[in-house]
């Protein structure tokens, strides 16, 4: 009678030992599968640095994102510059600098269109728009300046407009100022106002005044983002586009905003207290380029769906679905007396990871939920086939691929969500836990298997 005791409790020892063991080997075998997973995540990131590449190229041969900034009026100013030497005599010299002055309003009516151009796999998006923008100057405050009107030279004023991109410009501007148009010309000078200047040059001797009504329009295309700088004292932007998916970005958000099915209406009505320039200043070189991201703002046309982005997201969850579909393995065997041998647990995390391949190439052809589809349907079906011909049996592989199947579908609703995502995700990985918790319970741990759990046939 002892000796059967002893017996039962050696097997029940060694079962038990090979059970620990196996579930470290698992343990051991999910964490050598992150390698294949950080490989396919870093070929992940260069199909989208690619993806950038191409959009790039796009942009060289259509046009780059435009950024409109101005209109400046750029006064010539003689200034008394004092030397002193190394005896201590004071001299004086004429210098020449500039007095700046900015829009006392300035309003701006932009319509945009829009269409997606192809390389190969990748898509861009571009855009033509109709730009109309008018306003007036403020007269120069003489006093508050310490500026000599005599010192102005006034038959060398420069109005002085920037674009980012100026092979995007589709006419040749023209730019009215008071009751005169003048033709725009590049500016090549020392101006360094923007990154590219766009001047014309009124001769304003005659009634020497600043206080001029403006107005001009561009016809011009670019691609991704169309921005605008914020100069006036009282700046006003409306921007309509035929574009579903717009991101509005900058420094100011839009007032009031329309997205829909159709395209998008977007209003900004700003005062000047929030804007990093000065209405009127003088300096040897200004360069408003330099602070154009604290004072700019815009529309961003993203495409709908990204697809390298949530490909990412799923894949940095696959150490999460192998380990679950281990653990659900590991009960599947020990529900069903069956024993599955740990080279097929790597046949199994192979394809699984393959997955991801699968996943990556077909989002690239037809879109990510689709690609989704597939990948989950391919995978579940191969691995509960090979489930059902290890153990002999259909109904637990079933049951198998249904959990497969919803680890895929839990995975595939928080990649959709995004200020949701944590929530919902930890809520289905306590009720993972839970439900593993509850099958441990149901089984007699310290019972012999009738089919044991051996390593090797």
């Amino acid at each position: 009678m002892d000796n059967e005791f002893e017996n039962q409790t050696s097997e029940s020892s060694r079962f038990s030992k090979s059970v620990l063991i196996k579930l470290a080997l698992i343990g051991i075998l999910t964490l050598l599968l992150l390698i294949p997973s950080t490989w396919i995540q870093s070929i992940i990131v260069e199909r989208q640095i690619r993806q950038d590449e191409v959009k790039k190229e796009i942009s060289d041969k259509w046009s780059g994102s435009q950024l409109l900034e101005g209109p400046v009026l750029v006064l010539p100013y003689k200034q008394l510059i004092s030397q002193r030497d190394t005896t201590g005599k004071v001299s004086y010299k004429e210098a020449l600098t500039n007095v700046y002055i900015l829009p006392e309003t300035i309003n701006i009516v932009s319509k945009a269109s829009t269409e997606i151009l192809h390389r190969g796999i990748f898509d861009a998006v571009v855009y033509d728009t109709k730009i109309k923008v008018n306003g007036k100057f403020s007269p120069i405050e003489l006093k508050k300046s310490g500026i000599n009107p005599a010192n102005i030279l006034w038959d060398k004023v420069k109005l002085d407009i920037g674009l980012s991109d100026l092979k995007g410009l589709k006419n040749n501007p023209a730019i009215t100022l008071g009751d005169t148009v003048y033709n725009v010309e590049p500016d090549f000078t020392s101006l360094s106002l923007f990154t590219n200047n766009l001047v014309i040059l009124p001769n304003l001797s005659s009634n020497k005044n600043t206080a001029l009504d403006f107005s001009f329009d561009l016809d011009l295309r670019g691609s991704n983002e169309l921005t605008f700088q914020h100069v006036g004292k009282s700046t006003s932007v409306k921007v309509d586009g035929k574009w579903d998916n717009p991101s509005f970005t900058g420094r100011y958000l839009p007032e009031e905003r329309q997205v829909s099915d159709e395209g998008f209406t977007a209003t900004w009505k700003m005062p000047y207290f929030n804007r990093p320039f000065a209405q009127q200043w003088i300096e040897d070189d200004a360069e408003m380029h330099s602070q154009k991201n604290e004072a700019s703002f815009g529309v961003k046309f993203l495409l709908p769906v990204d697809q390298y982005q949530q490909t990412m997201r799923s894949a940095k969850y696959a150490i999460l679905i192998i380990l679950l579909t281990f653990i659900s393995l590991f009960f599947t065997e020990i529900l069903n007396k069956r024993k599955v041998h740990l080279f097929q647990y790597v046949l199994i995390g192979a394809a699984m990871t393959i997955y991801y391949t699968l996943l990556l190439s077909f989002s690239e052809q037809v879109g990510f939920t689709i690609a989704y589809a597939i990948a989950s349907v391919a995978t579940v079906a191969l691995i509960g086939i090979f489930i059902a011909a290890l153990l002999n049996n259909k109904k637990p592989a079933i049951i198998f691929s249904a959990i497969l199947s919803v680890f895929y579908g839990f995975i595939f609703v928080i990649i959709q969500l995004q200020d949701l995502a944590l929530l919902f995700g930890s809520i289905g990985l306590f009720i993972v836990v839970a439900v593993m918790m509850y099958l441990s319970a149901q089984l007699d741990w310290s019972k012999k298997s009738p089919a044991p759990l051996a390593l090797q046939d």
